[in-house]
């Protein structure tokens, strides 16, 4: 199934807010304990991620008119990204980075950061990011990895 990549809409904020809980209630809770993925959650109730829409240049991913991930760029950082845990490993992640790449390129960022989860060390590490350093809140582990945009290899994928 194709998956088409667009800015997200103000009434897309409910199933955005749907994607991002499962993601984390299915997928990273196995890298995270109940107590990390609850105070997780409350950042993104539908009301939460209206108002990460004013501050972020967010994306969502459709597939058969559904929504099914999303992806946020801030700045030089991405935030936010999230695919519905059953169509994880279909190539929905990977479209929506190559959108948040470019509109960064685009705004002449060379350096994209992003705080990455335990859970997504790996996906970003096949984009050509690179752990820069760890980072904690509480006990919360983020990995911030970095991908150079001016790199013609790292552009072309090699």
């Amino acid at each position: 199934m194709s998956i088409q990549v667009r800015s997200a809409r103000s009434d897309d904020a409910g199933a955005i807010s749907a994607v991002i809980l499962a993601a984390l209630r299915e997928s990273n809770a196995r890298d995270y304990s109940a107590d990390i993925i609850e105070r997780v959650e409350k950042g993104f109730s539908p009301a939460a991620v209206s108002e990460l829409m004013a501050r972020r240049t967010m994306f969502v991913a459709m597939q058969a008119e559904q929504l099914v991930g999303t992806a946020s760029l801030d700045g030089r950082v991405v935030r936010s990204v999230f695919v519905r845990p059953d169509v994880q490993g279909q190539g929905v992640g990977t479209r929506l980075m190559a959108e948040v790449e470019q509109t960064a390129r685009d705004r002449g960022v060379a350096v994209l950061t992003v705080p990455s989860s335990v859970t997504a060390e790996p996906f970003y590490a096949r984009l050509g990011f690179t752990a820069v350093r760890d980072s904690y809140h509480g006990e919360e582990r983020t990995i911030v990895m970095e991908r150079n945009l001016t790199d013609p290899q790292v552009r072309e994928g090699a």
